[in-house]
């Protein structure tokens, strides 16, 4: 879909833009060519509005599932912090790229409780507990910590979240490898920071038109806000009040800053700097965009 060099065929995963240890992105081209965003982001802080923390706050992911993805649970920053002495939980957001048709996630689960929680996951009893959702292309999907979740068979997603790396599998589908050997479950971790009962949480969407460019913000909460551009043509002179993750799903054009270009096209990602005093977006194309609000 993205014309990616992709390693084998059980790759499923693309950390796009990521300062993450156990993968960060590196920079391809200006003054900080071959560095990477941890390096960034620690000794070029102005890039970023100055922004406090330890690690670049935010990963931009896209997926790609063959088959069911395991049930998974994310612990919130506190319990990331004191039990496994990370910085940040994770609180992430879905755009559905693309899917089969009547392709399904798995968001939430039916238990009234925390006891009845519990009971269902010990019993095995999956069909009853996990609350299964038909998808289309352009859905969005707020998936905060603590929400049972797992994206189903035929689904591409572009995923924003914070900067982590932990999760709990509730449940594989007692799946085994080339050894008969099932992965590991972390049922204990998992039923201490599922939120029971479930909720689906509230976020308001909008819509505003600029010169050639539509921009739709698909959420705004604690850890980042995310917006859906559509440029045509050529959008008017724009000024970004802090710096902008921008990954391009659809189309192509290019990027002008002051008297300089950049080429983009379907699945470039790119940062725009605080630093930028204004940009100019040429051509037809489709961008998912997000910005940290962890300030």
């Amino acid at each position: 879909m993205f014309d990616y060099d992709i390693p084998s065929n059980q790759t499923g995963e693309a950390w796009c833009i990521s300062g993450h240890a156990n993968g960060s992105s590196t920079i391809k081209n200006g003054p900080l060519q071959g560095k990477t965003l941890a390096y960034a982001w620690e000794h070029h802080r102005e890039l970023f509005s100055n922004e406090e923390g330890n690690e670049f706050p935010l990963l931009t992911k896209l997926l790609d599932s063959k088959k069911d993805l395991s049930v998974q649970v994310h612990p919130n920053d506190s319990f990331a912090r004191e039990v496994e002495g990370e910085n940040y939980g994770k609180t992430e957001c879905w755009y559905v790229v693309d899917c089969e048709e009547d392709a399904e996630i798995i968001f939430g689960h039916h238990a009234a409780d925390k006891e009845e929680l519990i009971h269902m996951v010990n019993s095995g009893d999956w069909d009853n507990l996990l609350r299964k959702i038909k998808v289309t292309p352009g859905d969005f999907f707020y998936v905060p910590s603590g929400t049972i979740h797992a994206i189903g068979a035929g689904i591409q997603i572009l995923e924003t979240q914070q900067s982590s790396d932990i999760t709990y599998r509730v449940y594989d589908y007692d799946r085994v490898d080339a050894e008969g050997q099932q992965r590991e479950l972390h049922l204990e971790k998992s039923l201490d920071v599922t939120n029971a009962p479930h909720h689906d949480p509230a976020f308001t969407k909008s819509r505003k038109t600029k010169e050639g460019l539509v921009e739709e913000t698909l959420i705004e909460e604690d850890y980042f806000s995310v917006y859906k551009w559509q440029v045509t043509d050529r959008s008017e002179e724009l000024s970004p009040s802090t710096y902008l993750l921008v990954s391009t799903i659809e189309g192509e054009g290019k990027l002008t800053i002051e008297d300089q270009s950049y080429s983009f096209k379907k699945g470039d990602h790119f940062i725009l700097p605080s630093t930028i005093h204004s940009y100019t977006l040429h051509g037809n194309a489709t961008f998912i965009v997000s910005k940290s609000n962890q300030n």
